[in-house]
């Protein structure tokens, strides 16, 4: 058990990270600290929470484990903000969806004092904000742990620990590799379905009232922040690049396909389309 867990800026996944933490017996005291008054003032009143911090410094005081929630482009200046009250082998982490940068920045803001390991919950919603936190966030969820060369191994093996213990299933990789996988896997899927619902915004605007299903499923995440989106695809901005590209090739080979008449094909794209679907592990 953790004897201090700090939580710095939490939304959904840190507010999850903290009642998971509660729930599941991983921490004896949790610390929070939220940028907002009104936001502090609030999680003062929550039963997974034994202090609020007025400052993010004053939060990673004592603190054996800080997980990082902030946005992306948020993490690494915390880190480099808490550095000098980090307990002296503490270990740092964060949820961020981006990791390369983040990963090598983390570990040279804090090295010498304490470690930054990072990591990635491949879990979320469209829905923001620490009211929608739930405990079970991270059940049989998948989880990059991101250490670099020289991080150190035990604090690599304490936050896959961690991760674990809040229920998730937990893959170690290499950051610019995390980096090029959620690229394809999660960046990708954003910009599609944003870019669909913005070309759709630009005809008949009756037809939003038609959406069925498929539309629905297929553009459930374009509902997400788009701030915070822009700064992920901003950190990510190569790897997403290159995903995109080969998504047009293989789009263009689609129509070209129907274009040309060539349904036979056109249906083996479908059915390998279908193939790939259905490899998908059931949700929990």
């Amino acid at each position: 058990m953790i004897e201090q867990l700090t939580v710095l800026a939490p939304g959904l996944l840190g507010g999850s990270v903290a009642r998971a933490a509660r729930a599941r017996g991983a921490a004896r005291r949790i610390v929070i600290w939220a940028r907002r008054p009104e936001t502090r003032a609030a999680l003062a009143r929550q039963p997974w929470c034994d202090g609020v911090a007025e400052s993010a410094a004053d939060a990673a005081q004592a603190a054996e484990l800080v997980v990082i929630a902030a946005p992306v482009d948020r993490i690494v200046p915390l880190a480099r903000e808490i550095a000098p009250h980090l307990t002296a082998g503490a270990t740092v982490t964060d949820v961020g969806s981006v990791k390369g940068e983040i990963a090598r920045l983390g570990h040279d803001a804090v090295h010498g004092q304490a470690y930054f390991v990072g990591a990635h919950p491949m879990a979320g919603s469209e829905k923001t904000g620490w009211e929608h936190a739930s405990p079970d966030l991270f059940a049989a969820r998948p989880c990059f742990v991101t250490p670099l060369p020289a991080t150190d191994v035990g604090a690599t093996a304490r936050v896959v620990a961690f991760w674990q213990s809040l229920g998730s299933d937990v893959t170690t990789v290499e950051p610019d590799r995390h980096d090029e996988i959620v690229a394809h896997i999660s960046h990708l899927p954003q910009a599609l379905a944003s870019t669909l619902c913005a070309f759709l915004s630009g005809r008949d605007p009756s037809w939003s009232g038609f959406a069925g299903g498929g539309l629905r499923d297929t553009t459930r995440i374009a509902a997400g922040d788009a701030q915070l989106w822009r700064a992920i695809l901003e950190q990510n901005r190569a790897p997403v690049l290159a995903a995109l590209a080969g998504y047009q090739q293989e789009l263009e080979a689609f129509r070209a396909a129907l274009a040309d008449g060539r349904f036979g094909e056109v249906a083996e794209r479908l059915e390998r389309g279908k193939v790939y679907r259905d490899s998908f592990r059931p949700r929990p």
